[in-house]
Formats: structure tokens, sequence, C-alpha cells
């Protein structure tokens, strides 16, 4: 490859790759397709496929068999307050209260619900009222958080657009989320805070993973004693008229207030197992990714690069699932982009590239051999021009304008050129009437071959036929010409016919190539050419060539057995009847 076509396809390439990397780049930075990203997130959830939950964790649900079994809402507190103690008395370790309790109701019923609290003293109420100093609304305010001897949480979240609840948050508005004051409560330990928007919960399931009991069923202590021992336990509302029901990272379907809290306070206790990357880390992947596909092109092929391609997808599809089983969530849809795009840029370099290959495989071929020659050559290489060549059967053709040299000395140098001209334009034009390849001219000299660089089965009858053309037609015509110009009375033409193995293919130098046919069978048909000085004969075809005959001609006249020079055996010579000259005029 020359040096200005490698560096127009370096400049083509990395032209692709800084593009597309910096264009996601760019929607990375500016968050562009951030719910699209998110439900990257939401898809590993259900691949991984459920988890089995902690033993320890159980959900108390106000469903619809509450409201059929206890036929009344909202619930009195005192019904709040006997679930209480029936938890407590079951062995309860801590009873999370997802349901705000800040207003006031009958005063019977708050005393009982409040004593109740008071004696299980181990009870966690959520609360989404929070005043300007981080307290959040309780009955009774800060005293009546001291006489229950319990502490309140933010039981909101900060959800992503749809609604979709996916992390939690260790404060909202300064007073500490639910899950992280119920998981304090449990371990009796601080929680170190970790952000307030970044921390994804860890569901373990979609919804009703988490053992779920029904509230009206605890209230009537219909359960099997010691259920409860030892757990967490979650009480909200899970019927959907109650409308606590969210759609979270697992699946369709809605999962209950409560549920959601109880995976939350999990995940706190489990010391946060999912952690997004930093986003240099996430940078890196994009530049990588982006990057990746256009640079392996520089050596790679088409194909090549399309299994790059494929090959980093796949590594990114199942890098971004084990580093999520891994407990580390990385960005998808920006590497993936960049990839899939600079994939799809560079696959478009290649064709381009292609392209301008063709045309220069088409100017090459195209001064040797006719159009349909070249779409097949083009066909067969896919624009791919080497230096190199194959081993082919096929007929060589040389010939030679007799006399001219001597005819040429006495006329001015531009009428020359406009003889030669007119006298190659007329034999090319023969050649590639019959489909051969045109290989050079030297002076009035024209080497031709039959048979390459496409094979033809007939390539000896193309030979023949072409010079029994030139013989016939051409020469008359070119000779009619020059006495039309009074330049002179016309020329005689030999003609070297042999046919072989030659080897075919480009030579030269990566700056300047050259089609030829090369060997023995090449060598001789020179010599054949040259022994018809000095005969009757125009044309010398070889035993090889007429051997080689698809179809009999049978005007071919045998000649003689001759020695032909660099040959250790002789060669049969055959001639046409057609250009027959006398000695007088052989030179």
């Amino acid at each position: 490859m020359t040096q200005g076509r490698w560096r127009l396809r370096v400049l083509l390439f990395l032209a692709v790759g800084l593009g597309a990397t910096g264009l996601w780049l760019i929607a990375y930075g500016t968050a562009i397709f951030r719910d699209l990203d998110l439900d990257s997130v939401d898809a590993r959830f259900s691949i991984r496929g459920e988890k089995e939950p902690p033993t320890n964790l159980a959900v108390v649900g106000i469903d619809d068999v509450t409201f059929s079994d206890l036929d009344r809402y909202p619930l009195p507190r005192s019904f709040h307050g006997r679930v209480i103690r029936r938890l407590k008395a079951d062995g309860a370790k801590l009873i999370a209260y997802d349901i705000q309790f800040s207003e006031p109701s009958l005063e019977n019923e708050d005393n009982v619900f409040m004593d109740a609290a008071q004696a299980a003293g181990n009870v966690v109420f959520a609360t989404t009222e929070v005043d300007d100093r981080g307290l959040g609304a309780f009955l009774g305010e800060e005293e009546g958080i001291r006489y229950a001897r319990t502490r309140v949480g933010n039981g909101n979240y900060r959800t992503d657009p749809g609604g979709i609840i996916r992390r939690l948050a260790y404060k909202i508005d300064k007073l500490e989320s639910f899950a992280v004051a119920a998981a304090e409560r449990f371990t009796g330990r601080q929680v170190e805070p970790f952000g307030d928007d970044a921390t994804w919960i860890d569901y373990y399931g979609p919804p009703e993973t988490v053992p779920t009991y029904s509230f009206s069923k605890v209230y009537r202590g219909s359960f099997e004693p010691g259920i409860f021992r030892g757990k967490i336990v979650v009480v909200g509302a899970s019927a959907p008229t109650l409308q606590d029901l969210h759609p979270t990272s697992f699946g369709d379907d809605e999962m209950s207030g409560p549920e959601i809290q109880a995976n939350a306070i999990a995940t706190v206790l489990a010391g946060l197992p999912l952690q997004s990357v930093s986003g240099l880390v996430n940078i890196l992947l994009i530049l990588v990714l982006g990057m990746l596909v256009p640079v392996a092109s520089l050596k790679l092929a088409l194909r090549g690069t399309l299994f790059v391609a494929l090959l980093a997808a796949a590594a990114l599809l199942l890098g971004t699932h084990f580093a999520f089983l891994s407990g580390w969530i990385t960005t998808f849809v920006y590497p993936f982009g960049a990839l899939a795009m600079s994939s799809v840029g560079a696959i478009g370099a290649h064709y381009l590239l292609a392209a301008f290959e063709r045309e220069r495989v088409r100017d090459v071929f195209a001064r040797f051999v006719p159009a349909a020659v070249v779409d097949e050559v083009l066909k067969r290489t896919d624009g791919d021009l080497r230096l190199g060549g194959v081993t082919i059967e096929a007929t060589v053709m040389f010939t030679d304008l007799r006399g001219f040299t001597s005819v040429s000395e006495a006329l001015p140098a531009a009428e020359v050129i406009q003889i030669v001209n007119h006298y190659l334009d007329e034999m090319t034009q023969a050649i590639q009437e019959h489909n051969g390849t045109l290989v050079s001219y030297e002076g009035d000299g024209i080497m031709a071959v039959f048979g390459a660089p496409i094979e033809q089965p007939d390539h000896a009858d193309r030979a023949i036929a072409t010079a029994r053309e030139m013989l016939e037609v051409r020469l008359p015509r070119f000779n009619e010409w020059l006495q039309e110009q009074e330049i002179a009375s016309g020329f005689y033409m030999g003609i070297g016919l042999n046919s072989g193995d030659v080897v075919s293919g480009n030579v030269g130098s990566e700056n300047r190539l050259e089609y030829t046919a090369i060997g023995d069978t090449t060598n001789t048909a020179a010599r054949l050419q040259g022994m018809t000085k000095g005969t009757p004969h125009s044309v010398f075809i070889s035993d090889t060539t007429r051997l080689l005959l698809q179809e009999e001609v049978s005007d071919l006249v045998f000649v003689d057995e001759m020695e032909v020079r660099g040959r250790q055996a002789k060669v049969k010579l055959w001639s046409l009847p057609v250009g027959v000259k006398t000695t007088a005029h052989a030179n």
C-alpha cells in the first residue's frame, strides 16, 4: 500500500472513531440517554433473576383481604397498636411501620397505639413531612417520639422518570431515610453516609418475592407462632386502592411501598452491594469501545472489522452482566452507542475505500481488457489489486508491423505518432472484440493474451479469430487509410500465437502496477512472431494452440516443424491462408 493510500486510510478511520467517540462522550456528559441507560439497569435485574431474600425479612400488607376481613377503613389506631403487640409478642426484632401517623385521631385510639409502640420499644415509623430542622412529623412531635421510644425516617424516594423507584438516599430533606433509620435501629449502629441519590436498591425479585402476610391475619393472630421471630417486619399499604404501588427495577409489575422499603432496608444491612462505577471508568469505556473498531480496521479487512465489532459487543454485554453480578453498575447505552456508531462508520469507510480501490483497479485493467472483463475481474478480486499472480492456461499473441520503421524515418514525429495510433487503435479493437486482454504496446508491436486474467475455455479459438480479423479486415483498412493519406502503399504484419500455462498477474511496485503474463509460453509466442520474417506467412500458430481449439478451423495450413530458439524440441507450426506475402516483402 502506498504511503498516500495508507495516510488516507488512517485519516478516514481515525475520523470515524474520534467523531463517534466524541458524540457519545457529549451524550454521556449531557445525560441525553439517561432514561435508556436506566432501563438497561432494569434489564440486568431481569437477566439476573430472583435472589433468595434474607430469612429475617417479612412484609405485613394492608391488602384487599384486610378490607374484606375487617370491613372498615381507615383502620382505627387501636388496630395498629394490636398488630404491633402481636408482632412484638411473636418475637419480631424490628417493626418498620411504613405508614405516617402525624395527625391525632380519637384520643383513646391514639393512646392505645402509642402505648403499644412504647411497650414494643422496637418500632420505626415513616413520614413524608419534614420541617426545616429535619424533624419528621409524628404524633406529639418530639415528645411523642420520646414517649413511644421510636424514631422516624423519611419514607420518600427520589424517583426516576415514570415514577420508577431504583435508588435510596441516605437523607431526604435533612432527615435520614426510613430504610437507614430502620437499619440503624435493627443493628444499633450508625450507618455510614453514602450520598443522597446514588445508591441502588438491590431488589431480590419482582413483587411478593419477600414473604408477605395479610394485616388482618396478624391482627386476628391467625398465623403460625414464631413466624416473625428475629425478623424485620415492614408494615404498610399493599392494596391497589391505597395507591402505594410503584414501578421498580424489577419488571413491569408494580411493587407495594412496604416491600420496596423491605428491599431498601435489606440493601442497607447488606452493606450497599450495588455501586455505580466512577464517571472516569464510564468515560474510559466509551473511549475504548468508540475507538476499538476503527483502530483495528487500520489493519483488518471488512470481515475482520465485523468480527471485532461483534466480539466487542459480546464482550460489553457479558462484561456489563458480570460486573453487575459482582456489585458494579456501569453505563451501557453510551459505550454501546459509541461502539455501534464507530462500527457502522468503519464499515462505511471500508466500502468507501473499496470503491476507491475498485476505481483504481478499473483504471489499471480498462487499458487492457473490455469493460465486461474488467467487471469480472472486479467481481472475482473484490477490488483487491495486489502484486503477484496465478498460473493459468492461456494463448499469448505478439504482433509487429513490418516495414514501418524505415518509412517512419522520413516522416515528421507528429505524423509518425498519428500513424501508430491509428494502427494500434484498429488492432486493439480487434483484440477487445474477442475479449482478449491487451498487455502492452512496444512501439508498433502489441502483446495480448486470451484466457487471462479471466479463464476462457475457448482462448485458442479467440486468439486465431483475432489474428484472422487483423489480417483480413483491420490491416487492409489501415493500409487503405495510408493510401488515402498518401503516406505509404501499405504494410504487412507478423503475428505469433502460442498456448500453454502462463503466470498471470500484476507486476511493478506499489506506486505503479502493470498487468502481464509471463513464462515459457509467452517467450515462445514472441519468437514465433519474429520467425514470420522472411517467410510468406503473416502468422505462425503453434501446434499447442491448434490442439486446444474448441472448434475445428478448416483452413489451417501446416507450415513445417521448426526449431525455436530457447526450446530443445522442434515446434510444429501452422498458419492461415490470409495475409500471405512474398519473400520480397518479408521484412
